[in-house]
């Protein structure tokens, strides 16, 4: 079957006029163009990268939903509450309350909305900090980002919708009445001022701006990150110009495991660590609850003052986690025939690894962990050859602050009124994650926001038409 390759459409053909503006390619701003289009408001989308897709074509574990058809035919039993309390807890108390309870909501039926677009996420797996298996990806268990900016492009192309690349939304305009009515876009071929009634902010945090970093988290400046270059804030520069509220933005997430050692960073997604893969020091001992909240991991790997550490997993594990395949095929994965091997190769005592897999596969066998208490992640021991590490680091990968939103994604000014005419959607959004983002909960916000922005904007338009 040939490959899928979306081509966007020509600066040239840029209108005077669309409905609503979205600024981003991502989940966020894919989601809310065809769910916008659907109701039939005429759209336009805005990307400044030549690449479209943002950090959501980095995503690899999956998305969460509770109380889903998927969960169900597994004989998996979810309760809402259950997702609302165990994401309230990692994010520190501190998440908007509103904003989650609507996320949490309206989860199940993301997924549903996305199965309804050919975009099937209808296998499981866990993430850091959840109890039950929430996390809902490809039935070839292939990252989740990739597959989903690919089939909602393909909806975008049959739809109709245009999608503008190298065109960055540099101003947005008001009238008199401090309604958002147009913006400025810098293309190839110079500036062109578009009318509109409605703008989408779904530009993606700031996560590769080093000038933000070093002004909100000036002890995080050195760390490496996993986000693609092009996340650098621009969103949250044009909130400022509309005096639009901005919060929480010291909140910055390190991820446990990226693989930092080449100028590209990789992130290892925590499927993996879902799956059954352990995490072990230069001694070759565990040294944490593998499957705790990402900001715990990440804290207790920068403890060990040994330049990260390694994660260890086997042939079973690799079979249910295909994102091996390409960290092997771009050469992060070290092989073992034996563990014996595998500590050679990895310089740990092979006597110290041995135990401590030994160790591990009898909490998996009993399914108690006595050394670090972990109850997720335990459904296959390491115990098939042969046997592969990871050496991983911490690295700035999710900006829980952002532009100020409620629960219908309008954006409010520093006085806390709403923007008439601006919503944002996605990571460029502040206070859904609290202080630590749970893994699979980004992709599920970009499609249960992206879709309410989507509604609300056409309603919007719908009332000044």
């Amino acid at each position: 079957m040939a490959k899928f390759v979306f081509t966007p459409n020509q600066s040239t053909e840029i209108a005077n006029y669309y409905d609503a503006v979205i600024v981003g390619t991502g989940g966020a701003g894919l989601t809310a163009a065809i769910q916008a289009h659907e109701l039939g408001l005429q759209v336009a989308v805005f990307e400044k990268n030549t690449a479209l897709g943002g950090n959501t074509m980095r995503a690899s574990s999956g998305m969460n939903a509770s109380e889903s058809l998927v969960q169900l035919a597994e004989g998996i039993i979810d309760d809402k509450e259950d997702f609302y309390q165990e994401t309230l807890k990692g994010g520190g108390l501190m998440n908007d309350q509103e904003l989650l309870r609507y996320f949490v909501d309206h989860s199940a039926a993301a997924i549903d909305w996305l199965l309804n677009h050919g975009i099937e996420l209808t296998n499981l797996t866990i993430t850091g900090g959840m109890s039950k298996k929430r996390a809902h990806r490809p039935a070839s268990m292939a990252p989740v980002g990739n597959y989903l900016i690919t089939n909602a492009l393909k909806q975008v192309q049959q739809a109709k919708i245009p999608v503008f690349n190298n065109a960055e939304v540099i101003k947005l305009l008001q009238d008199k009445n401090k309604n958002v009515d147009s913006v400025e876009i810098k293309t190839e071929d110079g500036v062109k001022t578009v009318k509109t009634k409605a703008v989408l902010l779904a530009s993606g945090g700031f996560g590769s701006s080093k000038e933000l970093i070093k002004k909100y988290r000036p002890d995080l400046v050195d760390y490496k990150t996993t986000n693609q270059p092009g996340a650098t804030g621009d969103g949250l520069k044009l909130a400022n110009q509309v005096d639009a509220q901005l919060e929480q933005m010291d909140l910055i997430q390190v991820h446990p495991t990226a693989q930092t050692d080449t100028d590209h960073v990789y992130l290892i997604g925590e499927g993996l660590r879902g799956e059954g893969a352990i995490l072990v020091n230069k001694s070759g001992k565990r040294f944490v609850n593998e499957m705790d909240t990402r900001k715990i991991v990440s804290n207790a790997i920068t403890a060990l003052n040994e330049n990260g550490a390694y994660l260890i997993f086997d042939q079973s594990i690799r079979n249910n986690f295909t994102a091996v395949e390409f960290y092997d095929h771009i050469g992060l994965v070290e092989h073992g025939t034996s563990l014996t091997d595998l500590a050679q190769a990895i310089g740990v005592a092979s006597s110290n690894l041995e135990a401590t897999v030994k160790t591990w596969n009898t909490a998996v066998d009993s399914k108690v962990d006595k050394e670090y208490s972990r109850t997720t992640g335990m459904e296959r021991a390491i115990n098939q050859g042969p046997f592969f590490a990871i050496h991983i680091n911490p690295a700035i990968h999710y900006t829980m602050g952002g532009i100020h939103i409620n629960s219908k994604t309008e954006v409010l000014d520093t006085n806390g009124n709403v923007i008439n005419g601006l919503y944002a959607a996605g990571e460029v959004s502040g206070g859904l994650h609290g202080n630590n983002r749970i893994g699979g909960n980004s992709v599920a916000e970009t499609v249960v926001f992206g879709r309410q922005a989507g509604m609300q904007m056409t309603k919007f338009v719908r009332n000044k038409k």
